[in-house]
């Protein structure tokens, strides 16, 4: 079980995902963990959700639900305890093949350069020891997903390679580059079990059309799995802000709810990057 007394005051982590709610799942329990022992957490958000489903036309109409959702974010990070939340602005690109995909504003069409740039100008404002995103398969390939996984990856390598990068504001001495560079997992077999579970109980599943043997992380690519039970409640409630996400009766609502709490309580990470440590170090594995 993770050390509850651990204090890690003087961490500082970089979250970078693509739309408001992709924190909660993979990660909010480990980012709500943080910060409770005294971490330092940004996170950077690629777009505002424009294109994302509304759950309940009371909450936002698809004018308003970019500034709905980033509220929505704001909220849920009030619950986790993240102050610094900052958002990169693009479109959201919708599902691969969609139009929205094809929008000259949205972040699957961006220059990638500029992506890049904007986020390595936040890890040199930050200064960020460990920086998380999404995997390459993006969960569940979502284009936006794996577009923020390759501009995160390299805005990571880029200040790991600038020369500049141990001077920020004059400090030669700050412990810089970032050491940690992980991707968020969704194991395959998890989304096999949810999958199972929902067929057994005549659910149609989400991504029904998608070879479910293809969605998600396969499992031998996950190197770190954190248990965040202490913190899963904390996970759930922060979870909830995303109000125009959360169908109540959507497939995921309908599971069993010890099931889902079982399957929130650990999270997934593939450790990356273990820049200047010893070769095999694992940051996060060093929490439990």
């Amino acid at each position: 079980m993770p050390s509850l007394d651990q204090d890690l005051t003087g961490l500082r982590l970089l979250a970078a995902f693509a739309h408001p709610d992709d924190e909660g799942f993979g990660s909010g329990g480990t980012l709500a963990m943080l910060v409770a022992r005294g971490a330092a957490v940004t996170l950077v958000c690629g777009t505002n959700g424009d294109v994302g489903e509304i759950s309940d036309p009371s909450l936002a109409t698809q004018e308003t639900l970019a500034q709905v959702r980033q509220q929505e974010l704001r909220n849920a990070m009030d619950v986790t305890g993240v102050s610094d939340v900052r958002f990169l602005n693009y479109r959201d690109s919708g599902m691969a093949g969609t139009d929205d995909n094809e929008n000259p504003n949205c972040l699957h069409q961006a220059d990638s350069r500029a992506v890049i740039q904007a986020l390595v100008d936040i890890m040199k404002e930050i200064r960020p020891q460990v920086v998380i995103t999404h995997d390459p398969s993006g969960g569940y390939g979502h284009p936006d997903h794996r577009a923020m996984c390759r501009h995160t990856t390299e805005a990571f390598k880029l200040v790991g390679s600038s020369e500049d990068a141990g001077k920020q504001q004059g400090q030669a001495d700050t412990v810089w580059p970032p050491e940690y560079l992980y991707y968020v997992c969704f194991p395959r077999s998890n989304f096999q079990r949810m999958w199972r579970t929902m067929l057994e109980m005549e659910i149609t599943p989400p991504f029904a059309s998608q070879d479910i043997d293809l969605v998600g992380t396969p499992d031998e690519e996950v190197t770190t799995v954190l248990d965040i039970g202490h913190y899963v409640d904390t996970k759930i409630a922060s979870l909830n802000c995303h109000r125009t996400q959360i169908d109540p009766n959507g497939p995921f609502s309908q599971l069993p709810e010890d099931m889902m709490r079982d399957i929130m309580a650990k999270e997934y990470y593939a450790l990356v990057e273990p820049y200047g440590m010893a070769s095999g170090t694992d940051f996060v594995a060093s929490l439990q």
